[in-house]
């Protein structure tokens, strides 16, 4: 009885999380399928990236910044390992957009996008997260913090409007991208003795950095909708 009443949850739980994608994936417009594409692609944030690191250089030593580094590579790895080549291949839960799932009928798909076959949990949402809150750890500073959820948040809500992961993929995703953060930014902290800066400066970059990139995606989309 116990496994049953499990798996009676576990079934409510795949119908209102597939209820919860389906709501979100149907508002779609001409516009939002251009600018949500160049939104979650990985390498436009490059220069989003570069502006963090800046801001590290600036207000840290060269090896504490090196300490910095190596932490952030090996959150990403472990966030991207753990949820993509781990936890997938077990859990298997076929991606809303894959055509081997049923569902795929009613999915708006966007330019023929529909990522690799299992979907649960979302690297996206893990790597996103993670690097996210570390930030947020590391310079602990209002509009950072703002700019960096505001971020990780509209990078989940393109992979829904993509359709190509469920609300629940990119919770777990979250949840797995913070706890690494918090434990990899803290030990760290614990095992380098660092002591964070009182005045954190040019905390600004990353901020205008983001609003141009943004910015950019919006006329790009603008554009390619309303005047080609």
């Amino acid at each position: 009885m116990p496994a049953l009443t499990l798996a009676t949850v576990l079934q409510y739980l795949v119908e209102k999380d597939t209820d919860l994608f389906l709501w979100v994936n149907s508002f779609h417009t001409s516009f939002w399928d251009v600018f949500m594409p160049l939104y979650s692609a990985k390498y436009v944030w490059i220069y989003f990236y570069a502006s963090l690191l800046y801001v590290i250089i600036r207000n840290y030593s060269l090896k504490t910044t090196l300490l910095w580094l190596v932490a952030v590579t090996l959150l990403i790895f472990a966030c991207d390992q753990i949820t993509a080549s781990v936890i997938r291949p077990m859990v298997a839960r076929l991606r809303p957009s894959n055509l081997e799932n049923p569902l795929s009928e009613v999915v708006h798909v966007v330019n023929g996008y529909r990522g690799g076959s299992y979907s649960f949990p979302s690297a996206h949402a893990a790597n996103s997260w993670g690097l996210a809150v570390f930030m947020i750890l590391l310079f602990r500073r209002t509009w950072i913090s703002l700019t960096m959820v505001f971020w990780a948040l509209l990078t989940c809500y393109s992979r829904m409007y993509l359709g190509v992961h469920y609300f629940g993929d990119l919770l777990v995703g979250m949840l797995i991208g913070c706890v690494f953060a918090v434990i990899i930014y803290y030990l760290l902290v614990w095992m380098a003795s660092i002591k964070k800066p009182l005045d954190v400066r040019h905390a600004f970059v990353p901020i205008y950095t983001i609003l141009v990139t943004i910015s950019c995606f919006l006329m790009i989309a603008t554009f390619e909708t309303y005047l080609l």
